[in-house]
């Protein structure tokens, strides 16, 4: 029972004292930070919003380098490919910390959770203090054989060079292409 009062009045043994220790050499040793990353942070949060402001999907996104410049960020939520907690939004939406945030972008989705509100287009490493990216890998790009290169200088290709190129394209079926697979089989 005597416990319960320390703890309650401040006495020896309660949570305040004990927290500081309990913290460990951790908390008295700051780990060794990157100057650049707290410039970067720096940099965030004086392109964030005044307290109380909100900040546009569409210049969010732009801000924080999803999309290259504001105005496809707005025709990316116009047309429906981004989405913010699930749901398609309009570009004016006022984004929060902590949303969920899902851009369909050349095949793929990037899926980020927002963890600070900017206003103006940062630096990539300033950029990606912003979010933390959830997005799945990117595809695997197709590897394409170099079909039909030509030497510099060799003039027009003829008809038998363009053939053997669309050959190797993948262009036309079978063996070149002869009379019978042309319409009207002349």
């Amino acid at each position: 029972m005597a416990s319960e009062a320390d703890e309650e009045t401040g006495g020896p043994g309660s949570a305040e004292e004990t927290a500081p220790e309990a913290a460990g050499p951790k908390a008295a040793t700051p780990e060794p930070v990157d100057p650049k990353i707290v410039a970067a942070i720096a940099a965030a949060e004086a392109a964030g919003p005044a307290d109380g402001a909100n900040v546009r999907i569409d210049s969010w996104i732009w801000a924080v380098r999803l999309a290259k410049t504001r105005s496809l960020g707005a025709a990316a939520c116009k047309g429906g490919h981004v989405h913010v907690n699930g749901e398609r939004v309009k570009p004016a939406y006022s984004v929060r910390i902590g949303d969920e945030v899902r851009v369909r972008q050349e095949g793929w989705e990037r899926v980020v959770i927002v963890k600070r509100l900017i206003r103006k287009r940062v630096g990539a490493p300033v950029a990606a203090q912003c979010y933390v990216d959830n997005s799945p890998p990117p595809p695997p790009r197709q590897i394409v054989a170099p079909a039909g290169i030509r030497d510099r200088g060799t003039g027009r290709p003829t008809k038998r060079d363009r053939r053997d190129m669309e050959r190797l394209r993948g262009l036309m079926g079978g063996d070149g292409g002869g009379a019978a697979e042309r319409p009207g089989g002349r």
